[in-house]
């Protein structure tokens, strides 16, 4: 037998848990608490302005209807967001707020809503050449499998977290784990994972990544055979020979296209490796921490000894990684063996050019999900509608704002970079699943057609009239 609560409690339906709340307290989320008996989302909900007050970029690439009103908040640079907006969920109901406004002198509908995603993740794109695990490797948060290493990216390699497999196909601790690193990663916030045979990692959005406790700086200028192709002239008749060693291209000067341009001569030099075309190699080592994303700490041991019938003492090499963080120049002697030499200043100039060229190393994460069918019917009678009018672009997504990506294909699957988001906009719920902002715009009219809750319209005006709105 179940217990009925308590008189002065409140029962939340806005997720499954359904938690029952105390006066004064909030839910397991805490987004919702018991105020004054009343079930009420406890974050204000959010509008953007573009104001050049806050320093946002304005790009007037049209004239203005008309001037300035005098009015505190000009209604045609407001945005609403989900955030802090709530949810209707199972969305049995209309959404939280169905917003008219008039933008360009249209009558347009935003439907907006905070929407409870077990169908999600992220990608988390990690600027290095640093080996980080192989793919398909298992990364790890407090243990707990929360996603995989899947394939990299030019000078990058890349996560892939969360997924409802995680977040509801594992155990209670997996899917917790797992909430909790994709909503701290959404969130702006430091994450601590590990990957199976691979490295530690802290990650945060926006910020340099840091592998096995050292802070990444550069992300490479280009694969060896491109660092060749971009810096061969400044090397011209300042050096004999030059390896650029890359984890998947290393380039060598002499064989490289680039060289051939220049009426490089050979230099007999031999590159252990697959070699695929002209002085481009593949193989020439295992991925790393070490030179150009390698296991390499010295560079020598990529090389066979130099061919007699072409080499000769004095011949000059250069050897350097694709970030120019790693370098180093060589002399052969009369046995033809590479021996290390000061850097004479003229390459010297060029290490430092390939490093000025590196650009700064960044953790960047887009969160994905997909807008399910009760989430749409808070917008539409008839969901697929919905779905529909995306497709045909008659309809805008957004998140929290910020401009989205929408999957071709079934269903509203779509990408933000969380950067864009406002801070605090993501949330959770313990069932485990995300909680994120989804703003719907479109014309008036087109909403109607599309069936859309026409008597749940409420103006722009009375909604920034609320007191729990918040201006950002």
């Amino acid at each position: 037998m179940t217990a009925e609560p308590a008189h002065d409690t409140v029962v939340c339906d806005a997720c499954p848990i359904r938690c029952v709340i105390k006066p004064g307290r909030a839910g397991s989320c805490d987004r919702y608490g018991n105020v004054d008996g009343v079930l009420a989302r406890l974050d204000p909900l959010l509008v953007l302005e573009r104001t050049q007050e806050r320093g946002g970029a304005l790009v007037p690439f049209a004239a203005r209807e008309s001037d300035w009103d005098g009015e505190l908040v000009e209604t045609g640079d407001v945005v609403v967001t989900g955030a802090g907006s709530g949810t209707t969920y199972p969305d049995y109901k209309p959404a939280p707020f169905i917003v008219s406004s008039s933008v360009a002198g249209v009558d347009t509908v935003t439907v907006v809503t905070e929407a409870i995603f077990s169908y999600c993740g992220v990608d988390v794109k990690i600027d290095t050449d640093r080996h980080v695990g192989a793919e398909r490797r298992l990364v790890r948060a407090r243990g707990e499998a929360v996603g995989h290493v899947t394939t990299g990216q030019y000078g990058s390699q890349m996560l892939s977290l969360g997924g409802v497999n995680h977040l509801t196909g594992g155990t209670k601790r997996e899917g917790m784990a797992t909430m909790q690193t994709l909503l701290a990663l959404c969130s702006r916030e430091p994450v601590e994972l590990s990957v199976d045979e691979g490295s530690d990692l802290v990650l945060r959005a926006g910020e340099p990544p840091v592998i096995n406790g050292v802070v990444e700086e550069r992300m490479r200028v280009g694969c060896g055979s491109a660092t060749i192709g971009m810096f061969a002239q400044q090397w011209y008749e300042h050096v004999d020979e030059v390896v650029v060693l890359d984890d998947h291209i290393t380039g060598v000067l002499s064989e490289h296209q680039a060289g051939r341009y220049l009426d490089i001569p050979a230099t007999g030099i031999t590159v252990k490796g697959r070699r695929s075309t002209p002085g481009r190699y593949f193989n020439v080592a295992k991925p790393g921490t070490g030179w150009g994303g390698t296991d390499i700490e010295d560079p020598l041991t990529i090389l066979d000894e130099f061919d007699p019938e072409v080499a000769r003492p004095g011949l000059t090499v250069l050897m350097i990684g694709t970030t120019g963080e790693h370098h180093a120049y060589f002399v052969l002697d009369d046995e033809l063996r590479p021996v290390p030499a000061p850097l004479p200043d003229d390459l010297r100039r060029s290490v430092e050019r390939i490093t000025e060229n590196c650009e700064p190393a960044l953790t960047s994460v887009l969160f994905i999900a997909g807008a399910g069918g009760s989430l749409r019917a808070g917008a539409t009678e008839n969901p697929v509608a919905l779905t529909r009018a995306v497709r045909q672009t008659i309809t805008r997504v957004t998140c929290g704002g910020a401009p989205v990506y929408v999957w071709p294909g079934g269903g509203i699957t779509f990408m933000v970079d969380v950067t864009l988001v406002p801070p605090g906009a993501f949330g959770y719920v313990p069932t485990p699943a995300v909680v994120a902002p989804l703003e719907f715009t479109m014309r008036r009219d087109a909403y109607a057609a599309l069936g859309g809750h026409m008597d749940a319209i409420v103006t722009l005006d009375d909604v920034l009239a609320r007191p729990d709105v918040r201006r950002a």
